[in-house]
């Protein structure tokens, strides 16, 4: 399978060991010697609206991703300091009883 650079952004990256969303994918680290992406960088958080600026950038090395899906991208990565409000197991279980219209 194959996967262009572009098809990477923008895609949720979920925490697999907590379930946790840690945000989308917004650049990408690479290693020049070898070009292959090393690494997937997240845009830290914004602070009071944005008017503080933003909070540290999370870089995920390429050894921590789990599997590279079509809507997401599981990793194995603590984040210090990251606080999960609501995991995306338990949205998966909401919705998953809600009734589903087909075409």
């Amino acid at each position: 399978m194959y996967c262009r650079a572009n098809d990477l952004r923008c895609k949720d990256v979920i925490n697999v060991k907590n379930g946790c969303r840690i945000g989308c994918v917004c650049d990408f680290e690479i290693d020049l010697s070898s070009a292959r992406i090393s690494a997937l960088v997240i845009y830290g958080r914004w602070r009071f609206f944005g008017l503080l600026g933003r909070g540290k950038d999370i870089i995920i090395r390429w050894c921590d991703i789990q599997l590279i899906g079509e809507d997401a991208i599981l990793v194995n990565f603590d984040v210090p300091g990251l606080k999960c409000s609501v995991p995306v197991k338990i949205w998966a279980a909401i919705f998953s009883r809600l009734p589903c219209v087909a075409n």
